[in-house]
């Protein structure tokens, strides 16, 4: 049912999408949203004392640090990669 416009009113707390476009939108938002707060806590978790410790004797930050900076900006890039297609789709 891609693009068919929705007349039916909207139920309590729920959104009303009128393409699929939008709805694609939405969780590539969603997506962006969520690559930023774990990027965010990334670098907080790279400057706390425990991947300090680590950083001393490995070289490296604690792989949980690392892990959320990648997986932070993997869902960034899907986030800007579906804002992007959704609005030339639109």
């Amino acid at each position: 049912m891609a693009g068919v416009p929705c007349d039916a009113p909207a139920a309590a707390g729920r959104v009303r999408f009128r393409s699929e476009a939008g709805m694609i939108k939405a969780v590539a938002l969603a997506l962006l949203a969520g690559g930023v707060v774990l990027l965010v806590f990334g670098l907080n978790a790279m400057n706390s004392p425990s991947s300090d410790v680590s950083r001393f004797f490995t070289g490296a930050p604690t792989d949980r640090a690392t892990w959320m900076l990648v997986g932070g900006a993997v869902l960034v890039a899907a986030g800007l990669a579906g804002v992007l297609g959704a609005s030339r789709k639109s």
